[in-house]
């Protein structure tokens, strides 16, 4: 029954803004070109569906993010775990990584196209770096905030080095670090936009400036809906796993 209420709650909010959405391009002052309907947006939709264009668009985008959040995932972690267990790590490294942090996503396409090319590769890295600085930020301070007395424990209990760190340490991190890796996918569909401006002829991101450049506003509002949607679904699939048991043993 909870859950139900809590899906109800949610979806108040979405209809007022497509309520608002609709009234705002019937009354006039927007064009259909400036603000087209919503009937427009779904028209292009089934549009897009029915030439095959709109499942190739989305899996193209799906497939990069999930890939490169995978391997920024992975780095952030090993990073994040190194410089929040290790202080001569965080001192040597933490202060380079925050200033890269501070760099806008736009800023490393001209570099990525310069050392990368115009294939897959550096739409993927620039996915895995947006992933990667939630991942690292997050792990790097569960783990150097987990309770001393806690590894204490572990040592008494003959624990040390990697068995300490996969026994003690990180299930104390993990719901701390699943929290990291939904900010991190977050982070990764933000960059994908940025990331197919690189030489992209699929993908939503492409759909997005595409349709700018073409004047289909239509479908230019469809990309940001879809964007928006599969955004939560995958954040909503990683939010299952943080409520899962095995993230608060």
């Amino acid at each position: 029954m909870r859950r139900s209420w809590a899906l109800l709650a949610g979806a108040v909010v979405p209809v007022l803004l497509l309520g608002a959405w609709q009234a705002a391009s019937a009354s006039g002052v927007w064009s259909a070109s400036q603000l087209p309907p919503p009937a427009d947006v779904l028209a292009a939709l089934g549009q897009l569906a029915r030439r095959g264009e709109l499942g190739h668009h989305i899996a193209i985008s799906v497939q990069r993010v999930l890939v490169g959040f995978a391997a920024g995932s992975v780095a952030g972690l090993a990073l994040g775990g190194l410089v929040g267990l290790s202080r001569a790590a965080q001192a040597l490294l933490s202060p380079t990584i925050q200033a890269l942090r501070a760099v806008p996503s736009l800023a490393w396409v001209p570099l990525l196209l310069l050392w990368l090319g115009i294939d897959e590769t550096p739409k993927i890295v620039l996915v895995a770096i947006g992933a990667f600085f939630p991942v690292y930020s997050t792990v790097a301070a569960a783990l150097a905030r987990v309770d001393p007395h806690l590894v204490e424990v572990g040592r008494a209990y003959g624990r040390s080095g990697a068995t300490l760190l996969g026994t003690v340490l990180f299930p104390a991190a993990l719901p701390a670090v699943v929290s990291g890796l939904r900010l991190g996918l977050a982070q990764s569909w933000l960059f994908l936009v940025a990331a197919e401006l690189i030489a992209s002829s699929m993908g939503l991101g492409f759909l997005l400036i595409d349709s700018q450049n073409t004047g289909r506003t239509d479908v230019m509002l469809l990309a940001i809906v879809l964007l928006a949607v599969i955004g939560k679904a995958t954040d909503s699939a990683l939010a299952l796993v943080e409520r899962a048991r095995f993230v608060h043993y």
